[in-house]
Formats: C-alpha cells, sequence, structure tokens
C-alpha cells in the first residue's frame, strides 16, 4: 500500500526536533514497521500557520495526489501538525475518506477509516484551535506593546530605513519625497502629472520600478510617517484562523506616537498636501485594499507564492476585449513566483456560476423571501420623494460627457491609459445604478400592477441566484476566492462554507 506523510517543518534552525530530515526519519522508521507499506513521498510545509490551508503549497499538492489516486493512507504525528483549524480538519479528513484515503494521527491515536474517529478528532482539533488562539492572542498583546513603546513594524519606504524597529533618514530617498511633496501642494500638479514626471526623469519607486502611478504618489502623499510621526495597527487581523488582514476602520484601536522619528517634510508642507488631498478624494479604493469595480478584484491568489493576481486586458483578433488574471509577482517579473498559469474573466465566472448551481438550498422560498423584500423596499422607495425620470435621465447625459471629456483627455496624451480605465469604469459604473433608479421611475410613472412588478423581481430574482445572469454584488459576496495552482488545478471556496470545489483548465 503506497502511504503519505504531511509534516509543518519549523524554519528555526535549532529546532532539530521539528526539522524536515528529522520528521523524515521519524515516519521512515514507522513504515518500516509495516512490511506491506511503501512511503509514496513526505510532504512538509516550512514555517507555515497550521490555522488555514491555503497558503500551504505542500499540503494541497498532498490532497490533489489523494484525488489522483497516488496513495491510500496519509501519516502525520498528530492533529496540530495537520490543521488547527476545526473546519479544516473536519472538512479534508471527509473528503478524504469519502474517496478511500484514510488519515493517521500517530501521537493522537487516531484513524479517520475507523468509525469513532471523527469524535476523537472534533476533540483534539478543539484543543489545537484554542491553543493557536490563545498564541495568536499573545502575540498580538506583545505587539501592541511594543507598538507603544515606539517600536516600527514594518519594512523600509522611500525616504527611510527600517532596521530594529527603528526609522532612519535615506537622504536620497527623502529629496525624492520633497520633490514630491512640493510638486503636489506648492506647485499644484495633479498625482497623475507628477508620476508622468517622475517616470520621465528616471527617478524609482522603493521597490525599483522605474513606472510611476497616480495611486503611488498619493500613498506618499497620505503617509504620516513623513512628517514624524507613526501611526501603526492601520490593518488588523479579525480572524486568527483566515490570517486575512482588513483595514482598521475602527475596529481596533491605532497606536499613535506625535514626533516620533526625525521628519522629512514640515508641518506646514504636510498640511497643505492633506488639505488638497481631501478637496480632490481622489483615488479610493475598496475596503480590502483592492478596487472593487472588478468581480475577481482581490478574489484570486497564486497558490505557488501566495500572493494576489490582478487583471490585464488583451484584444483578440477578432477585436473583442478580454480581462485576463494573473499572479502579481510574476507579471512583475519577480523570480519568488514562476507560476505561468493566466485565468480569464469568463472561466473565473463560469466556475463560480458552477459552484453555485451545485448548492443545495431551498431555492424556491430563497426567491420568495428575497422578492418580499425587494418589494417592500420598492414600495418604501414610493412612498418617499424622489427624483423623477427626467431629471434622472438628465444626470445620465451629464455622466456621458463627463465620460467622453476622459477619453479625450486620453487620446491628447494628457492622461495614463490607467487613469482612463478606471475613470471610464466609474463612470459606467455610475451609468448603470442611474439607469436602474431610471427603470424604476418609470415602472412607477406607467403605473404598473402590483402582480406584474411582482413577477419582474420574482424573474430577476430566479435568473441571479441559478446564475443565469450575473450580478457583480451578489457574486462577489457569495465567493471567497479562488486559488490557482501552477499543474492548470483551481480550488474555489464560497463565503463561509467549508467545501472546496475543484476545477481543472
Amino acid at each position: 500500500m503506497k502511504v503519505a506523510s504531511y509534516c509543518r517543518v519549523s524554519t528555526d534552525r535549532d529546532d532539530q526536533a521539528n526539522s524536515f530530515q528529522a520528521q523524515q526519519r521519524y515516519f521512515r522508521a514507522y513504515i518500516d514497521q509495516h512490511p506491506d507499506w511503501e512511503l509514496y513521498e513526505v510532504y512538509a510545509d516550512e514555517g507555515i500557520t497550521g490555522t488555514s490551508t491555503r497558503r500551504r503549497v505542500q499540503f494541497n499538492r498532498m490532497i490533489r495526489d489523494a484525488y489522483a489516486g497516488k496513495f491510500q493512507l496519509i501519516l502525520t504525528k498528530e492533529v496540530s501538525r495537520f490543521s488547527r483549524n476545526i473546519l479544516d480538519t473536519i472538512s479534508y479528513t471527509r473528503e478524504l475518506k469519502a474517496i478511500g484515503v484514510g488519515v493517521r494521527f500517530l501521537l493522537d491515536g487516531i484513524n479517520t477509516l475507523r468509525g469513532d474517529a471523527e469524535m476523537y478528532l472534533s476533540i483534539m482539533a478543539s484543543i489545537a484551535q484554542e491553543e493557536s488562539r490563545k498564541t495568536s492572542s499573545r502575540v498580538v498583546w506583545g505587539q501592541t506593546r511594543q507598538m507603544e513603546r515606539g517600536v516600527v513594524f514594518g519594512p523600509s519606504l522611500l525616504g527611510y530605513d527600517a532596521a530594529g524597529g527603528r526609522l532612519t533618514v535615506n537622504p536620497e530617498g527623502a529629496e525624492l519625497v520633497r520633490l514630491i511633496f512640493h510638486k503636489y501642494a506648492l506647485e499644484e500638479l495633479s498625482a497623475g502629472q507628477i508620476a508622468r514626471f517622475l517616470s520621465a526623469e528616471g527617478y524609482r519607486t522603493s521597490r525599483g520600478n522605474p513606472r510611476w502611478s497616480a495611486s503611488t504618489v498619493v500613498k506618499i502623499l497620505k503617509n504620516e510617517k513623513y512628517v514624524g510621526d507613526l501611526i501603526q495597527k492601520k490593518t488588523y487581523t479579525p480572524d486568527y484562523l483566515t490570517h486575512e488582514k482588513r483595514r482598521n476602520q475602527g475596529a481596533v484601536p491605532l497606536v499613535t506616537i506625535r514626533n516620533h522619528h526625525e521628519p522629512i517634510v514640515s508641518r506646514e508642507l504636510w498640511a497643505l498636501a492633506q488639505e488638497r488631498l481631501r478637496h480632490s478624494g481622489a483615488h479610493r479604493t475598496g475596503n480590502d485594499g483592492h478596487s472593487n469595480r472588478y468581480l475577481f478584484s482581490g478574489k484570486i491568489r497564486c497558490g505557488a507564492c501566495g500572493g494576489s493576481f490582478v487583471g490585464r486586458f488583451k484584444y483578440l483578433p477578432d477585436g473583442r476585449k478580454i480581462r485576463r488574471w494573473r499572479c502579481g509577482r510574476a507579471a512583475a517579473g519577480r523570480a519568488s513566483c514562476q507560476i505561468g498559469r493566466l485565468v480569464r474573466d469568463d472561466d473565473a465566472l463560469e466556475m463560480l456560476r458552477a459552484a453555485i448551481r451545485s448548492l443545495s438550498m431551498d431555492t424556491e422560498s430563497v426567491i420568495g423571501n428575497v422578492t418580499a423584500l425587494a418589494l417592500a423596499a420598492v414600495r418604501s422607495s414610493e412612498e418617499a420623494p424622489g427624483e423623477s425620470a427626467r431629471h434622472i435621465s438628465a444626470g445620465m447625459e451629464r455622466i456621458r460627457q463627463r465620460r467622453e471629456a476622459v477619453l479625450d483627455s486620453y487620446f491628447a496624451h494628457e492622461i495614463t491609459v490607467s487613469d482612463m480605465q478606471a475613470m471610464c469604469q466609474r463612470y459606467d459604473d455610475e451609468l448603470d445604478r442611474l439607469r436602474r433608479q431610471w427603470e424604476t421611475c418609470q415602472r412607477r410613472e406607467d403605473g404598473r400592477s402590483p402582480a406584474a412588478l411582482r413577477e419582474d423581481i420574482r424573474s430577476a430574482v430566479k435568473s441571479i441566484l441559478c446564475a443565469e445572469t450575473e450580478s457583480r454584488v451578489f457574486y462577489r459576496s457569495m465567493l471567497d476566492g479562488l486559488t490557482v495552482f501552477p499543474d492548470r488545478h483551481i480550488e474555489l471556496r464560497l463565503t463561509k462554507l467549508p467545501h472546496v470545489f475543484h476545477f481543472t483548465g
């Protein structure tokens, strides 16, 4: 019988007990005690948390190999080595058992092919998860205390070198930062104009990129470190199981220290720049740090390096324009990721639709409930004073004119193609919103019967739930994320569902 083993190994050179070689010897010795067993492979993830399987490349490869029938049994030392997430532990062992692959937790004495295994597994997984929660709380508490003492968490940035928890001024970078603030606050150039100037003059970003973008300039202008202040905990991790960071919008207290280190720009220049930024209100993104204008923005991750996929447009020979997604690190040519996978937007959408269609739910009941809520909202809007269809049409015409002006600016080489696409998309979204308002007003002014309105809403809701038509808001709320692997394998997860949907493309 082919047997695989899985371990998470330590990156600490002194931790010999958890080294890859030590665990490999352990598993080989155990397998030698069973003459009818043959070791297929030892899968090992190095220095990666056990509370989530998403970034454990070797773990995910092992699951795919299990589905391919390459072995019939998995050995692992204990539940905490396999996963510290109860849902992941139960979900994966159930999946493996369904395809005839067992998991043996040697130190815990659990064999998932036995009938009573799940009860013991739940107990041990709960203990492992609770220990992980306590460890996470201790780490967060310790980091917060260090932040309050002024220790800097984070990498170096343009104008500052970060080392040993301190920021020291980098003279060359500091001059470039002062130039950016001067051009924005005093010369009143736009962020896009400054980005084009820096690119043309051969300046490089903190990452060595010779191409500047308006968003990069705005991030520099908003960074309080350049005036000598330090604000930490701008992001936080709400769930110790997923380890996903979110922008802190008041969920946890910020750690703020004024006059923490040597400033690069004066407070007067800083105040001028912030006032102009507030007035422009430009370059806002979604709460997850990614633009929300596309369905899959920030939702596709690389199974090789854990980075986010970025979208790029491609024109087909027939003139059609499609959006394709690729690992941001691979697209930037970084050696840390060699994945060559490209995912087309329409292919990803079809996978999401297939996953939604496969869900077991009382569709008619959901349609009825959602239709009732939508009708109540319509009645509420009819009772409240609103704009007429004529006023909304006028607003739509103004948006169209602004969109045309953006295209004129692009063809006059006043803005970049990325700025043009972002602004056009924003105006297109606004036009869609106004168009829906106009249709609602038109139906109200046409005096449509409640029965006809109910049927229209019911039909629209049904087509969305059955994945027959696209609703970006609904799909984005349903989708937790996709993980793309180098071997043409894709895993899709829906929000708050433990099941993983597997696709090959």
